[in-house]
């Protein structure tokens, strides 16, 4: 038997990837954010075992390791470490829920392409533990123990969003997500004549993990100061920016940009939802290259590959926005593309990239599609 290939499966999973339209790096500064689950899918399958272990099989990287379901303790390999952290945290409130099981996983995922790979793979492995022992977990219970998962075991202290997108995706829909409340609505996402394209840079600099968790530092520590004479605000995007600009001689040059970034993007994709319920794409568009200037210039997370595409796509007629997306430095950028220049844009743009960089750009053109989804069997 193929110990990749699992057949006859109890349960079967579905789990999105995640695209951020707008709103990046604010999720964990309390604003507001406009994701949506994608096409791009992991694929879970589970079945029960007579066993006091876990066997999870990893079909795209022919991997496995063995978790004893009674030692659960942070590993060394980072994948392995979004099972234990899920197992770990339904554990902690529903004791001896968990029995045995094998879980094989398959990806079209791109891993590091800013699409959120760990919060579909934490999120399905959650569903499906939920669904495969019967637990009765809540969505806010996979969304949140998923990401403590993130957190603590993976050792990336990110915000609600993707967790929540992969969760509360629905088709044809973005989700303005208040990331402060947890408050949402869905947003129509008809793009129509355009449609989204990611770009893969195929980069992803070693400073990603490490420079994300600064910068929230840095965040949460101008919070800090902020608060000493306004401690009526609890999140950084609901400051006024004239209280940090009246303020800029407490902060570093460098605290100072990124608190300013962080007010200024949650505005901008408050008035992107908005563009986007009066249909006006060309609106929505700016506000895509206003976000990537403020994560270049500002915030500080983009890289000169990612700048490349952005700028290319600026002087590009058929391209009505672009921006980098996720944590950055590395990763993808999306892009708003008239339908009948796709081919083109893909084309002219791979080659500029390829000749100033060496490197081969991957293109996703990706739909917007439902969150995690339970199967009960693949026929």
């Amino acid at each position: 038997m193929n110990p990749f290939e699992l057949k006859s499966p109890d349960i079967v999973i579905t789990s999105p990837g995640r695209i951020n339209l707008i709103g990046e790096h604010i999720d964990y500064n309390g604003g507001e954010v406009l994701p949506a689950a994608i096409d791009l899918k992991l694929k879970l399958s589970f079945k029960r075992t007579d066993t006091e272990e876990a066997f999870i099989f990893s079909k795209d990287l022919k991997e496995s390791f063995k978790l004893n379901l009674n030692k659960l303790q942070k590993g060394d390999i980072e994948w392995h470490n979004f099972f234990i952290g899920v197992v770990y945290y339904i554990q902690k409130k529903f004791p001896d829920t968990i029995k045995g099981f094998t879980c094989v996983v398959e990806s079209d995922i791109p891993f590091g392409a800013g699409v959120s790979s760990s919060a579909a793979l934490e999120c399905g492995i959650a569903k499906g533990l939920d669904k495969l022992f019967n637990i009765g977990l809540s969505d806010s219970e996979i969304i949140t123990f998923s990401r403590d998962a993130e957190h603590n075991f993976v050792g990336t202290k990110c915000g609600i969003m993707d967790q929540f997108a992969v969760v509360k995706g629905r088709k044809n829909s973005l989700i303005q997500l208040d990331c402060a409340t947890l408050n949402y609505k869905y947003v129509p996402a008809f793009f129509d004549p355009y449609c989204i394209v990611l770009l893969n840079s195929n980069v992803e600099h070693n400073l990603a993990s490490s420079e994300y968790n600064k910068r929230r530092q840095s965040c949460e520590e101008g919070l800090k100061i902020i608060k000493e004479k306004n401690p009526e605000f609890n999140y950084l995007a609901h400051v006024p920016l004239l209280i940090v600009q009246e303020m800029k001689p407490q902060f570093s040059l460098s605290t100072y940009q990124k608190l300013v970034y962080v007010i200024e993007e949650n505005e901008r994709t408050k008035a992107a939802a908005k563009a986007l319920e009066d249909k006006d794409l060309n609106r929505f568009g700016s506000l895509l290259f206003a976000s990537h200037q403020g994560l270049k210039s500002k915030y500080e997370v983009s890289c000169k590959e990612l700048d490349f595409l952005v700028d290319y796509a600026s002087s590009y007629e058929g391209v009505l926005g672009a921006r980098m997306m996720g944590g950055g430095f590395g990763g993808c950028t999306i892009n708003l593309v008239h339908k009948d220049k796709v081919v083109d844009y893909i084309h002219k743009i791979g080659k500029a990239y390829a000749e100033a960089f060496h490197i081969t750009l991957t293109p996703h053109m990706v739909a917007i599609d439902d969150g995690v989804k339970w199967i009960r069997n693949e026929k």
